[in-house]
Parts: structure tokens; C-alpha cells; sequence
């Protein structure tokens, strides 16, 4: 077989080559969002990384640093930086942890809470008039890509791997090992 001739085994199967082409636009795709939400904030004092501290606190209440840092897949460094800056605007406030005496809660003030609502009202329509083309259907397809291609590679940072659970997983596949 010449080199011009590829084995087909060598190639990627078509749900493989889409899946790269998913992750291929992932960080692109990332950085336009900073981009655009900076964009949004200018004069706000706020960034990117504090909007998407207010927006985690918002939808999942008050949490400790550490609980962000592992909800939004970042270190606690940058988490606690962000928390101290947007302390300093006045827009979360620490409060007692009855879990953990030295880890206290972080919440969004009332005026933090009132920012939050305002951005996501004006993203909102933004998403709507801009996605209108979109299904429901489509969206959560998108969702369930996104969480699983996520899963696979918090494994593969791990260095560990696990079958996914689901119709489609049969017992007898193989666990990989990486």
C-alpha cells in the first residue's frame, strides 16, 4: 500500500471526526464568550471570571470558595481572587459556614443579585433574538455532547476511566485504562 493510500482502519470514524470538530471550536468558541461578556461588563468594574462567579452563585446559592472553584473547573486561587474583588464592589459578602468553621459561605448581596438579574435579562434576549433558529431538542443535545465529552476529559485528566452509564454502554465493553 503506498502512502497516498490510507488503511482505513487509520482513520477516525465519522462520529470521532465530528466529535474533534466539537473540540476543536470549544476554546475558540470560549474565548469569543470572555470577549463578549467583557464587552458587556466595560465600565462595570466586573470581569469575565466575576460574572461567572455571580452567575454560579446565583443559580446554585451561597457556596464556599473551594465549592466554586470545583463547580466552575478552576483552581480556588483565581476563585478567591475574583470573590475578593467582587467583596470589594459590594456585590457578595461572606457569611458563617455552620459546615466547616474556617470555609465561610459566599453569597450575592442584594445589589450583586440585582446585577446578575440585569446582565442575564439583557443576554437573554440577546440568546433569543440571536438563536431563535434553535429547537429545545437541539439545545439539550448540545448539553448532553457537552457533558459527556466533559466527563471523558475530567477521566482523562485524572488518568483514570470509567464506562459511561446509559442505554448505550453494554457490559461487555472493555474499561480502557490510560
Amino acid at each position: 500500500m503506498s502512502v497516498v493510500e490510507a488503511d482505513d482502519s487509520d482513520r477516525p470514524a465519522p462520529t470521532e471526526e465530528l466529535l474533534y470538530d466539537v473540540i476543536r471550536r470549544l476554546w475558540p468558541l470560549h474565548r469569543t464568550i470572555v470577549r463578549a461578556v467583557e464587552r458587556e461588563l466595560e465600565g462595570t468594574g466586573m470581569t469575565a471570571g466575576e460574572h461567572a462567579l455571580l452567575d454560579a452563585l446565583r443559580s446554585e446559592g451561597p457556596r464556599t470558595v473551594p465549592q466554586l472553584a470545583r463547580t466552575m473547573g478552576l483552581d480556588r486561587q483565581p476563585v478567591q481572587r475574583w470573590v475578593n474583588h467582587a467583596a470589594e464592589l459590594g456585590l457578595v459578602v461572606t457569611a458563617p459556614n455552620p459546615a466547616h468553621r474556617r470555609s465561610p459561605l459566599i453569597e450575592l448581596t442584594t445589589e450583586g443579585g440585582e446585577v446578575m438579574r440585569g446582565i442575564q435579562q439583557f443576554e437573554a434576549a440577546e440568546l433569543r433574538r440571536g438563536l431563535a433558529d434553535l429547537s429545545a431538542d437541539d439545545v439539550g443535545t448540545a448539553l448532553r455532547v457537552l457533558d459527556r465529552l466533559g466527563e471523558e476529559f475530567r477521566h482523562l485528566a485524572n488518568g483514570s476511566r470509567v464506562a459511561p452509564e446509559g442505554p448505550d454502554n453494554e457490559d461487555n465493553q472493555p474499561e480502557r485504562h490510560h
